[in-house]
């Protein structure tokens, strides 16, 4: 059994693992409420883009922009993937690379190319000596618009050069504070949502200029919105996979704790028994 002064160690030495743990739980959910609410206030953004093109489609069926062309063959994927830069949040990470690992191995014949948003998908990507065109770090936990400009500008200039077939993400979905789904989506060809009729006398929608000029420029506001809303959900994801990883880490900090003492009351009551002992063996060796 360890020694008295050895256990008191590690018991000071877990408990003040017990307080950053704790910090750090306090810091995840103030963070992750403000990401929840940014995610929130972007979703209406993308739902109301999504109703204006399909009603748009539905008034222009025979227009066929390049972005809602699906190619008769695939045989390139440009993917991107949005992971965090840090780390301590769980299998937030773990859990939506192993799903890439699947995507990969189930395309093996075609050609890939990834785009990293974020330090932890890029090192893994790295690892497996894959494709890598583009890189973002820095942005996970506050992600801005002008920041995935490039990403964005990268995706959509292979897939109009002829380069990529399709243009697919890997994020994070964030559900609630206990649930966050690793998720893959297409992001080009653009899917048009499906029709819906519509009653024409109550359209409310007036173009200028015209309608087809409105859904070309709509089109890459759409793509924009939508990879911006994946990153917002990806980081409120963090943030909750880190409060409830950091949560856990305090809980059984304060279980290790609470053995630690259980141990060391043993060691210092057979310390003082064996003390008594001794005296007692000298008293009666003396008389």
């Amino acid at each position: 059994m360890a020694s008295g002064k050895e256990i008191k160690n590690k018991i000071k030495t877990v408990s003040n693992t017990k307080k950053i743990t704790k910090a750090m739980q306090m810091v995840a959910a103030s963070k992750m409420k403000k990401a929840q609410d940014v995610v929130a206030s972007a979703r209406p953004y993308s739902n109301k883009i999504r109703a204006v093109l399909s009603h748009l489609a539905q008034i222009h069926p025979e227009y066929k922009h390049p972005y809602i062309q699906h190619r008769e063959e695939v045989k390139s994927i440009c993917a991107i993937v949005i992971t965090t830069d840090k780390g301590l949040s769980g299998g937030l990470n773990g859990n939506l690379l192993r799903n890439v690992l699947k995507f990969i191995r189930a395309n093996k014949e075609k050609t890939l190319k990834f785009i990293c948003i974020g330090r932890k998908g890029g090192a893994f990507l790295k690892r497996l000596d894959i494709n890598i065109i583009g890189e973002i770090t820095g942005i996970s936990e506050h992600p801005k618009l002008l920041d995935l400009v490039p990403a964005i500008t990268l995706a959509s200039k292979e897939y109009l050069d002829g380069n990529v077939d399709e243009v697919v993400c890997f994020y994070n979905t964030f559900v609630n504070t206990m649930s966050q789904n690793p998720t893959q989506s297409t992001l080009i060809p653009v899917p048009i949502p499906e029709k819906q009729k519509l009653d024409k006398s109550n359209w409310d929608y007036l173009y200028e200029p015209e309608a087809k000029d409105v859904m070309e420029t709509l089109l890459k506001r759409y793509i924009e919105a939508v990879l911006y809303e994946l990153a917002l959900e990806n980081s409120a994801s963090e943030q909750s996979a880190r409060m409830v990883a950091m949560k856990a880490a305090t809980e059984n900090a304060g279980d290790i704790i609470e053995i630690l003492n259980v141990t060391y009351n043993k060691s210092r009551q057979a310390s003082i028994t064996q003390e008594l002992s001794e005296i007692v063996a000298g008293a009666n060796a003396i008389g």
